[in-house]
């Protein structure tokens, strides 16, 4: 079994910094792309970014030139550093894997953590 760990959540001012943290773990032994989505409330989950196994990343119009997506391919840990955080930030933070695959030659076409909420305060 795999699951997603996730770590780094909650409260920061208007401005500031938050990095979260999602590990990956299990018998793994590759895993497509990794990235964070998020929900706010009453609204649709959304992508904020992602990363592939190679390094090549994708951002939210939203994230761009705040947040920045990292990946330790090594330990199946992807990282979100949020900078000049805003209210609009406001939201549950999902990390999620695509395409997995594990040492018992199980594939998982989609994996989700269990969230974190960050609450951004004006």
């Amino acid at each position: 079994q795999v699951h997603l760990v996730e770590s780094g959540g909650g409260l920061v001012q208007t401005g500031g910094s938050l990095n979260l943290s999602c590990a990956a773990v299990g018998n793994i032994r590759t895993i497509e792309t990794m990235g964070w989505r998020r929900q706010a409330p009453g609204k649709q989950r959304e992508m904020v970014a992602g990363i592939t196994d190679g390094g090549s990343t994708v951002y939210a119009d939203s994230a761009k030139g705040r947040f920045t997506i990292t990946r330790d391919n090594a330990k199946n840990t992807v990282y979100l550093q949020m900078n000049n955080v805003k209210p609009d930030d406001t939201a549950v933070y999902y990390c999620n894997a695509v395409r997995v695959t594990t040492t018992a030659g199980d594939t998982y076409s989609e994996l989700y953590g269990q969230g974190s909420l960050v609450t951004v305060s004006s």
